[in-house]
């Protein structure tokens, strides 16, 4: 639970990262792009360097074909697609913090149902009222995180990104854990998670490029490359973790790093213009009671065959 908090610390500090370059660039797709490109740079140099990760990526494909690995567990990188997208697209209106919020709430809310449905190796888990509770607690944290910005157009739209994001981002690690079982490397899940979202990202950039042109200059600031970086150590903890927890606990242990990581950004940088408002404290303190009422155990109600209550 100590090494989710901490790992979900490095969320806040990508959404800073690609958010910034999306602003830069004037381009959130672009910004995305140039996001995964740099991680998937960096996989492939971890997984070249060793003959032993050269083989388990080469044995992907026979795999897939031979049914060990589910070929949709191979598109877990289009979920993180998604997240990064929204970074560049939505961060720079709503802040880091309330982009976090949003993007919890798809995340428990996930978490809830893939557990229900047993996704994980830890199997089917019921839909209890506290997990249930802190799905629903968290939803009304973002209502609350983005009540100052309503007046904005479109604000409502754009926190909905993150949401959409977070439901489908609370599978990913699940996906990238069956490849790593499969592979019996951690590193080639992740560099094919990264490849995944590369080509699907660059494929759509290159489709709008001839159809309308894309224009932009690369910033000289180096941190704003940094997301590739922090989003590749992100999933690799991720992907590690979820064993242990499963999906739920997995998203609702790294809601405190998280959370409190994105106030830190938006107090300790005010020149990223977003200020932290009365109602982004209450909505990460709600958010955070939700995360603790996620984690109550849930009471089994089911009776062994045979036994009298």
């Amino acid at each position: 639970m100590l090494l989710t908090v901490l790992a979900g610390a490095l969320g806040p500090l990508q959404a800073a990262a690609n958010g910034q370059l999306g602003d830069t660039l004037g381009d959130g797709h672009a910004a995305a792009t140039i996001s995964f490109g740099s991680g998937l740079i960096l996989m492939i140099l971890i997984v070249a360097v060793r003959s032993r990760t050269r083989r388990q990526a080469m044995s992907l494909p026979r795999l897939v074909r031979s049914g060990q690995i589910r070929w949709w567990n191979c598109l877990a990188g289009l979920c993180g697609v998604m997240v990064v997208l929204s970074e560049g697209v939505t961060v720079g209106t709503l802040g880091v913090a309330v982009f976090q919020i949003s993007l919890i709430s798809g995340l428990v809310t996930s978490g809830v149902i893939c557990d229900r449905l047993g996704i994980t190796e830890q199997g089917k888990q019921p839909i209890s009222v506290p997990r249930l509770t802190g799905a629903v607690l968290t939803i009304v944290a973002t209502i609350i995180a983005i009540s100052p910005n309503l007046h904005v157009p479109g604000t409502v739209a754009l926190a909905l990104m993150p949401f959409v994001a977070g439901l489908l981002a609370g599978w990913q690690p699940a996906g990238n854990a069956a490849v790593a079982d499969g592979t019996g490397s951690m590193l080639v899940s992740i560099g094919f998670n990264f490849l995944v979202g590369f080509v699907a990202l660059a494929s759509a950039l290159g489709i709008r490029a001839l159809l309308n042109g894309v224009h932009f200059d690369f910033p000289a600031q180096w941190w704003l490359y940094s997301g590739g970086a922090l989003g590749l150590m992100s999933i690799a903890a991720m992907a590690a973790l979820v064993r242990g927890l499963g999906l739920l606990l997995l998203g609702i242990a790294s809601v405190a790093g998280q959370l409190l990581g994105s106030l830190a950004l938006d107090a300790a940088f005010p020149a990223l213009g977003h200020p932290v408002h009365l109602a982004t404290l209450l909505g990460t303190l709600l958010a955070l009671v939700a995360a603790a009422i996620g984690t109550l155990p849930t009471r089994r109600t089911q009776l062994p065959e045979g036994e009298k209550p």
